[in-house]
């Protein structure tokens, strides 16, 4: 079931700073098919477009995302009939949006405006910062209902807060307030709500600022490296320095040291 409104609404409030935002505060940003293809798309916008810098993902209202939307007018009725439904419907949707933020070798901010478990706490934790609202809850409760951590949790939540935690919080269902969430290694920095947007869009300036090729390159050896050996990482790192090395941005950020002034970064 597709909807006429955006499930996910994509837009550039400021130069090379792109911004998607959950739009369905009255499920709580429960995810839809439509809301999935709809990110692929946004993420694909910013992938190929580079005068876009830095992605924003937030949402809207007391919710960022609670996971799958289970009503049954949330468009899962068709694929779920299919044998292998759930296993198509993650392949195709969540799946699809982890996998795509999880290899934008851009920076992705995670706003987290409000409550954010199951599926929507793993978007969140597949973007590289999340600055979290102090009204804000994040946690697991998929077991409660029978249910598994299956649309990237499994691997996503160790590897932020631990084995131990990342058991504990799924098998009994815990969620935990901003503060709590930034301890176990959730949450990148928690702020007053008030100031959630303008601490973002801080981040993102100081981001669009930076050299884009270099980012983009730490990024992706960075990434690397959570699976790699550090013979890999170095090789990675002695391939990236023969393409960033001799670019524009890096001739013009020795000139700027050398000069004491800031540097202004084209991407070349």
């Amino acid at each position: 079931m597709s909807s006429s409104a955006p499930h996910a609404e994509f837009s550039t409030p400021e130069d090379a700073v792109a911004v998607v935002t959950i739009n369905r505060a009255d499920r709580l940003g429960a995810y839809t098919p439509q809301m999935c293809a709809e990110l692929q798309e946004a993420i694909r916008r910013v992938r190929l477009d580079d005068d876009i810098r830095v992605l924003v993902l937030t949402g809207k209202g007391r919710g960022f995302c609670t996971g799958g939307d289970v009503s049954p007018d949330a468009g899962f009725a068709d694929v779920l009939a299919h044998q292998i439904g759930r296993a198509r419907e993650l392949r195709e949707d969540a799946h699809a949006v982890i996998t795509a933020l999880n290899q934008l070798d851009k920076p992705v901010i995670c706003a987290v405006n409000g409550i954010a478990v199951n599926g929507g706490l793993a978007f969140a934790l597949a973007c590289d910062l999340r600055i979290v609202a102090a009204s804000a809850r994040l946690g697991d409760t998929s077991a409660c209902a029978g249910l598994l951590p299956d649309e990237g949790g499994a691997w996503l939540f160790p590897r932020a807060m631990g084995y131990d935690n990342a058991f504990r919080m799924v098998a009994l269902s815990e969620i935990y307030d901003a503060g709590e969430a930034q301890r176990l290694g959730l949450a990148t920095e928690v702020v007053e709500d008030e100031r959630l947007w303008p601490r973002t869009m801080e981040l993102a300036r100081q981001f669009r600022a930076a050299a884009p090729l270099a980012v983009r390159a730490v990024k992706f050896m960075m990434r690397r490296a959570l699976e790699n050996t550090l013979q890999t990482s170095l090789g990675d790192a002695q391939q990236a320095v023969l393409w960033v090395g001799p670019s524009a941005d890096a001739k013009e950020g020795k000139a700027a040291f050398l000069e004491r002034r800031p540097p202004s970064f084209t991407g070349h």
